[in-house]
């Protein structure tokens, strides 16, 4: 069966945004970290990606313009199967590339579904709010975590109250000359 991956970055207070809802801590070390060895290995295991209406609209206005044939990160974003989740977007284009899908309705059952579909595995990123929902419904089977080395003293947290107590497997860490540190857990699903 295919996994659920969420890749997140976070600030080392447990941040995904400061306290004015930017991500400037993290949105310069994107490309750059995306480009190591390790993190292109990672982007061959996924053919799908998972969206966030919100990330969709942000994500839209950077990646169909960016060189798919030098930056691989760009080329997986581009060419890659994108699903939006929304009630309200009606389409989803994405520049000169296919069309996102959208999947409107209950994110959960969909989710289930898909994971039952043969394929590589799936990547839920940023989309906090559909991360959330996914974590309350024990579906996320792996957490690739990004620490960034700087504490924003607020903002919104990833890891909510909500979010049932669990006890995650460390599969991997990587160190990154950026200061970036990959933390790579297993859910025990």
């Amino acid at each position: 069966m295919r996994k659920i991956i969420l890749s997140e970055w976070i600030s080392l207070d447990g941040y995904v945004s400061d306290k004015k809802g930017q991500l400037d801590f993290f949105a310069s070390l994107v490309r750059k970290t995306y480009a190591e060895a390790d993190q292109v290995k990672f982007l061959e295991t996924i053919d799908t990606i998972l969206l966030g209406r919100k990330t969709y609209e942000q994500f839209v206005e950077i990646w169909p313009d960016r060189p798919a044939d030098t930056e691989v990160l760009a080329d997986r974003m581009n060419r890659g199967r994108k699903i939006v989740f929304s009630n309200t977007l009606k389409d989803a284009p994405w520049g000169k590339w296919p069309v996102a899908e959208i999947a409107s309705g209950n994110a959960i059952s969909y989710i289930q579904q898909l994971k039952s579909i043969p394929g590589k595995n799936i990547v839920l990123w940023a989309s906090i709010s559909l991360a959330q929902t996914l974590m309350k419904e024990n579906l996320i089977d792996e957490y690739r975590l990004f620490l960034c080395p700087i504490l924003t003293s607020g903002g919104r947290k990833l890891f909510t109250e909500e979010i049932n107590p669990t006890t995650l497997r460390l599969l991997e860490v990587r160190h990154y000359d950026t200061g970036i540190v990959c933390l790579n857990y297993l859910s025990p699903l």
